[in-house]
């Protein structure tokens, strides 16, 4: 590999000096910064962990449009987060199937159904047209934005559906 430039809190090159572990150089072009007319601002320098690995406490982290390991409040006037919600798709299963935590595994011809309730996606099969649901082993994740189940679904029936084999 290559060498590294190393540079200091100027931008200018220093190669005789090594990395900065203390954040010197950072907090100097984060003054030099707002020195120049920029703006800094003060708060939190944690996204969630420490570097020993454990948590840190929550942090607002406004600026950058997010709270770190806290779900921001809704805004005034803003609508009641959206209840469960579902998406189906005919698809057929591949060699192997689908296994299902009920009756194992599943073959041939069979409806997928994405559901979203209570920050969980859960995955189900059922042969098509039939009337009982089985859950997908593995098939149940937390997912923070319902907003995201659509490319969930769209996921699942690409790694599912094997009409060719």
């Amino acid at each position: 590999m290559g060498e590294q430039a190393v540079t200091g809190a100027g931008g200018t090159p220093a190669p005789e000096r090594t990395p900065d572990a203390t954040g010197e150089d950072a907090a100097a072009a984060a003054g030099g910064a707002a020195a120049a007319g920029g703006t800094t601002a003060p708060g939190p320098t944690s996204a969630g962990m420490t570097a020993d690995g454990t948590p840190s406490a929550p942090a607002d982290v406004s600026g950058a449009g997010m709270s770190a390991d806290a779900t921001p409040p809704a805004p005034a006037g803003a609508p009641a987060a959206p209840g469960p919600q579902e998406r189906t798709s005919d698809i057929t299963a591949g060699p192997g199937g689908v296994m299902t935590d009920e009756a194992g595994v599943v073959t041939g011809d069979l409806t997928l159904r994405t559901e979203y309730a209570d920050g969980q996606v859960t995955l189900r099969v059922q042969y098509k047209d039939a009337d009982e649901w089985y859950a997908v082993t593995g098939g149940r994740a937390p997912l923070a934005d319902p907003a995201a189940l659509d490319a969930v679904h769209t996921v699942a029936v690409a790694l599912l559906n094997r009409p060719e084999g």
